[in-house]
């Protein structure tokens, strides 16, 4: 895709199994990447020509600002963030504040801080900010509060940053994925991905679990050139989830008839 080759990338949450696709996705365009975690042991590995990891709690102003600066430092610029990060920790209506605000700092606060970290080099740079929104962001889930509501604030927060950077030239979007081939799902499955996608197959169009390179092709494409006239928008990469609804993907009148 156009306007790729040659910019630089931060992007934090690397570590995950979609941030390592993004990684791997944003390399091959020839983007350079300065891949951020708390998970060393699973980004330390990302290192490569044109990728540095730098280990970062993206709730630290400090370590925040530490990651621009060694962005800078390596690469000379910052053109795009891809705000992967995020924590799972839920537990609905019986969440602790303290939950709750750690939710709401990984999720939301922690990449409003790195906007702000970057921002004029963004700027100064054209930029484009892609958040991560989610499928939970629509709709009410059984014994989920915190999660679905940090990503459907997520989804306002892009259209905000949208309009008040558009002047700077920054664009800004969201993708929302469906199941996907996840940390999340790797753990609740015990690895089973066959099982995964068949858990997930009556709530997807497409019958299956997303893999992480979808997500990171979608990305791809709002952060290049191709859509620039795109922003404050979100792409459902979701295999047809939120299309479907609550009609599943099964005939429900012939339950009337049996």
């Amino acid at each position: 895709m156009k306007g790729l080759d040659g910019k630089v990338a931060i992007v934090p949450g690397a570590s995950t199994k979609i941030g390592q696709a993004v990684v791997r996705s944003l390399r091959a365009a020839g983007v350079r990447v300065m891949a951020a975690d708390i998970d060393v042991a699973n980004g330390r590995p990302l290192e490569a020509d044109g990728v540095v990891f730098k280990e970062t709690d993206i709730r630290q102003d400090d370590q925040i600002a530490a990651l621009v600066a060694a962005t800078v430092e390596a690469f000379g610029r910052i053109d795009f963030l891809v705000n992967v990060a995020c924590t799972y920790l839920d537990n609905g209506a019986d969440s602790t504040r303290a939950e709750w605000l750690d939710a709401l700092d990984v999720n939301i606060v922690g990449s409003v801080m790195l906007m702000q970290a970057a921002r004029a080099e963004l700027a100064k740079n054209k930029g484009a900010i892609v958040n991560f929104g989610s499928i939970s962001a629509r709709v009410a889930q059984t014994g989920r509060w915190l999660y679905p509501v940090s990503k459907a604030a997520i989804l306002q927060l892009t259209r905000n940053q949208a309009m008040d950077l558009a002047p700077e030239g920054i664009r800004v979007n969201a993708v929302s994925p469906g199941w996907t081939w996840s940390n999340i799902m790797d753990e609740l499955s015990g690895g089973d991905r066959a099982k995964t996608d068949k858990v997930a197959a009556p709530f997807h169009l497409l019958g299956r679990t997303g893999d992480p390179e979808e997500v990171a092709n979608a990305i791809l494409f709002l952060l290049s050139d191709e859509a620039s006239f795109i922003t404050g928008t979100d792409i459902r990469v979701d295999g047809g989830y939120t299309a479907m609804g609550p009609e599943q993907a099964k005939p429900a009148i012939p339950l009337l008839m049996e």
